[in-house]
């Protein structure tokens, strides 16, 4: 598959949350050529909630749809816990609500270069606003 892109967070912990293994499997693979350690995958909800509570997570990538349910749950406790993520659909982002359109947005089909990028940006330090 050739050289692993080198991450510029290695070793950071990612939470998969996919309901369709095969997606779900590819996105290990392509976590792991990016240096990232995985978390899961869950493919629930519950399961998702679960490992939130049991795991130290620095983000996360979450399919919009499990199962025919909306993940807002785990996309609400995600962010009262801090941790960024990405939603990951095969739909556009006016899929989402409006007080969801303003988080990232994987469309499916993406690849190794847009997963690491959109990663790379949830996890750098933002920079404090500066006063004007």
């Amino acid at each position: 598959m050739g050289e692993p892109v080198n991450s510029p967070l290695p070793g950071r912990r990612i939470l998969v949350v996919e309901d369709e293994m095969l997606v779900a499997w590819l996105l290990e693979d392509m976590l792991a050529d990016l240096g990232y350690s995985v978390v899961g995958p869950v493919a629930s909800t519950d399961q998702a909630l679960a490992t939130l509570d049991a795991e130290a997570i620095d983000a996360a990538v979450v399919d919009l749809n499990l199962n025919g349910q909306k993940s807002f749950l785990v996309a609400d406790a995600l962010t009262a816990r801090g941790v960024p993520f990405a939603f990951s659909t095969g739909y556009g982002r006016d899929s989402l609500p409006d007080n969801y359109q303003d988080f990232p947005v994987l469309r499916k089909p993406f690849g190794r270069g847009k997963l690491g990028d959109t990663l790379a940006e949830l996890l750098m330090p933002k920079e404090p606003a500066s006063g004007h």
